[in-house]
């Protein structure tokens, strides 16, 4: 079995919770293949008394028999327990179960995937705020946690009840992928031995999900592995697209053509573009399916500098989806060598410049304390100009707003080998801090700031115009 890797915030406060004082009632929640089961399982590998894994689009009577099954595992019963009739009858089953357990030492239930336990008409979520609010809530042995790849049903249905599981919640953990630090760790502890060039290669396809990079095999390049996983016949994510988001999102394919409208448009969308992008006929509609992809993690939002939220920036930033529909999705021209032919091209030069940018924004954190500003106020934001016949256009991607009275314009190049600023980039960076300056007012010091693959040249451009320079490796720590 894989040891845990990371998430050493997430394991203190599990660790915390089952030694405390009080019943604890924990909500997990995060997309899929993200590494919410298997932390659970681990961290409470010990304290584990009952485990049950709810069903997609399982019927009541299969939830119950799945229920049914568990509790035969949970006691070691060699015989078949009766299939509770009601979910009202399987948690007063299950409290026989455990009281025992729960009045000599302490013990975790686990309710994995339970927005999929909530089958239509099953009354379900009733009876699990009875379950919690007349008898589990008093044992101050008893953990438990609840867990969901569906974000948006885990926040409205639970975390933030307005029934009878309202204010209940009394630790809520939104599971992220790996950093790249923590995707280093990973492979390593599975004796994947790549340098952080490669690893950001397999990032920019795979993101930080654990499930994608565990596919990797030992002695593959990334590009060797990217050809295998994503564009042979039984790679683990040829078909991960579709199912990613039907597991998720009920009317799935609304959500669809959010991301993809996104992905066709590297700058973002405001909501009210998105809303014609995708031909929504309703205002609220779209807003709810915005919501609930920005609680899953697939997209991300940003202010533009001198903005308020009513001119929210959303960006696509789920490094898979980017990557399926640049490259995969339409592909009529599959198998072995496909993406060793790809790689090659213009085209992927191009688009892993925007990947790159794409995860320096996830990583912001990181470029902050390589630019020893973590202890600063900092806003961080993007920001356009749109060009007309009166003025010039320049558009900024990462701009951080310090109160110390500066600002970072953040240019992020991705290249295989030092990157050379040229006499044109050299203009555009000159015009980009010029326009800014000019049409913001801001009276703070602007520095240009460099984040690149393998550094910069030091040549007569890069010392007229940079003031920090970043590199990947600075991502990783």
């Amino acid at each position: 079995m894989d040891k845990l890797v990371g998430r050493f915030t997430e394991k203190k406060i599990l660790e915390a919770a089952v030694t405390s004082n009080s019943a604890e009632l924990i909500a997990i929640y995060g997309r899929r293949r993200v590494g919410k089961t298997f932390l659970v399982r681990t961290v409470y590998a010990k304290q584990m008394a009952f485990e049950f894994t709810g069903v997609k689009d399982g019927k009541l009577s299969e939830q119950l028999e799945n229920f049914s099954r568990s509790l035969k595992i949970a006691t070691g019963s060699p015989l078949d327990f009766t299939i509770p009739k009601s979910w009202s009858s399987a948690f007063e089953i299950l409290q026989r179960f455990l009281e025992p357990i729960i009045n000599k030492k302490k013990a975790v239930v686990f309710f994995d995937e339970f927005p999929w336990i909530n089958s239509p008409k099953s009354n379900f979520l009733k009876a699990f705020d009875y379950f919690w609010n007349t008898w589990a809530s008093k044992y101050p042995n008893l953990t438990i946690v609840i867990c969901g790849s569906a974000a948006s049903w885990m926040i409205q249905n639970i975390v933030k009840s307005k029934g009878g599981l309202h204010n209940r919640v009394s630790i809520r953990i939104k599971l992220s992928p790996f950093t790249l630090q923590e995707a280093e760790a990973y492979l390593k502890s599975r004796s994947i031995k790549l340098d952080r060039y490669q690893i950001l290669n397999l990032y920019m396809v795979m993101g930080g999900i654990p499930q994608y990079l565990s596919n990797i095999q030992i002695g593959e390049s990334a590009a060797q592995a990217i050809d295998r996983i994503c564009f042979t016949k039984h790679g683990y994510l040829i078909d991960e697209f579709d199912n990613l988001y039907s597991s998720l999102f009920d009317h799935s394919s609304n959500h669809t053509k959010v991301v993809k409208a996104l992905a066709r448009k590297n700058i973002g969308l405001s909501r009210n573009e998105i809303i014609v992008e995708t031909g929504s006929s309703s205002g609220g509609t779209a807003s709810s399916f915005i919501e609930e992809l920005e609680e899953s993690g697939f997209i991300s939002s940003y202010i533009p500098f001198g903005r308020n939220n009513k001119n929210m920036v959303y960006r696509l930033s789920d490094e898979y989806s980017m990557f399926y529909l640049k490259y995969m999705g339409k592909r009529s021209v599959t198998g072995k060598g496909t993406w060793l032919r790809i790689c090659q091209q213009q085209s992927w030069a191009s688009w892993s410049g925007y990947a790159f940018e794409s995860i320096c924004l996830k990583h912001v954190t990181q470029i902050k304390e390589a630019l020893g500003i973590d202890t600063v106020v900092v806003r961080e934001s993007v920001w356009t100009n749109i060009p007309s016949i009166a003025k010039r256009g320049a558009q900024i991607d990462l701009l951080l707003d310090r109160e110390d009275h500066c600002i970072n314009i953040c240019e992020m190049k991705f290249a295989n080998n030092k990157y050379s600023i040229s006499k044109k980039y050299a203009q555009e960076l000159e015009q980009k801090r010029e326009v800014f300056a000019d049409a913001t007012k801001t009276r703070k010091t602007i520095f240009i700031t460099m984040v690149t693959t393998h550094g910069v040249d030091q040549n007569v451009y890069f010392k007229k115009l940079v003031q920090n320079e970043l590199t990947m490796h600075n991502l990783f720590n």
